[in-house]
């Protein structure tokens, strides 16, 4: 026995399927390109290697800070460090040195 619908009964039995597929469909949209995506993500991830390696330069300059400062210390001062300050600071030579200008060293990119 077959069953014929009308044209309004096949809309009202497909209208509740055709909007849970709507919205599954604009979760999976939001899922993937939306601000908290799968997208957004991957650019979390490359701004995070960035950062880690900003931390690691910067934790590299500060152990190199620390240890000039450790020869500067007023107990036990390193010569030749005292010597070179003194020296640039005051621009202090002698009748018989030659003095060779260095390159600045370049300042690392950001």
């Amino acid at each position: 026995m077959a069953i014929k619908l009308g044209l309004k009964d096949l809309l009202m039995r497909s209208a509740l399927p055709v909007g849970c597929t709507v919205v599954a469909g604009y979760f999976a949209w939001h899922a993937t390109t939306g601000p908290t995506g799968y997208a957004a993500w991957r650019d979390y991830q490359a701004q995070r290697v960035q950062l880690e390696q900003g931390v690691r330069v910067a934790k590299e300059q500060k152990a190199a800070l620390q240890q000039r400062l450790a020869l500067l210390d007023p107990r036990r001062v390193d010569p030749d460090l005292a010597d070179e300050l003194v020296r640039r600071n005051l621009a202090m030579i002698r009748p018989d040195e030659v003095i060779v200008p260095l390159p600045p060293e370049p300042v690392p990119a950001r």
